[in-house]
């Protein structure tokens, strides 16, 4: 399965991936071992990823609630799941594996500015109320999750849920999708 996956996201990665993602891959092929045959240990993922933004990763069992996962951020803490999809649908999961952490979260948290920014998000959870939750929680969302940018001219990906899953990635650049600027005022109130 992660064959499969890592091999037919590379091409799409390096002709979609934004410019941090772009970056990011060659260090984590170097230092952590990213590569078709090996998926990498989340131990041998956090040093490299401590040393480049001060961030770290937490295994966990499976989703957690929107509070504990952001307020993890606050403290530059990254909870990643460790099981990997079924191999007879590689190309998309419902719920977040290890592709879509490895493949999709990693490469931008290896980045200082975006890692700062998932930072703040973090610390703006902190002791806040339910209602202001759901509101960061929809902002990751359409951002973190599934965000576009433009470089240039170019309409490339930075949300994780586009950059772990073929299908998804394709879909976002096929021009056929709605696509909006960025506003976290509408985001916070659009429905996932």
């Amino acid at each position: 399965t992660w064959a499969t996956v890592y091999r037919e996201l590379a091409d799409l990665r390096s002709r979609h991936g934004c410019r941090q993602v772009q970056q990011a891959f060659p260090l984590l092929e170097k230092a952590c071992g990213y590569a078709p045959d090996r998926i990498p240990q989340l131990a041998h993922v956090s040093p490299v990823l401590q040393a480049q933004t001060g961030w770290t990763l937490r295994p966990v069992m499976g989703l957690l609630s929107p509070r504990n996962f952001l307020n993890g951020l606050a403290f530059r803490v990254f909870h990643s799941t460790q099981y990997i999809r079924h191999h007879s649908v590689p190309r998309y999961t419902p719920e977040p594996d290890v592709c879509h952490e490895l493949l999709g979260h990693i490469p931008m948290l290896a980045d200082p500015q975006f890692a700062e920014f998932s930072h703040q998000i973090g610390l703006a959870s902190l002791g806040v109320s339910d209602q202001v939750i759901d509101k960061l929680a929809r902002c990751y969302w359409f951002s973190v999750e599934f965000g576009l940018c433009r470089e240039g001219d170019r309409l490339t990906a930075y949300g994780a849920g586009l950059l772990s899953s073929y299908g998804e990635l394709r879909n976002a650049i096929s021009g056929k999708p709605k696509l909006v600027d960025w506003d976290p005022e509408v985001a916070s109130t659009t429905d996932y």
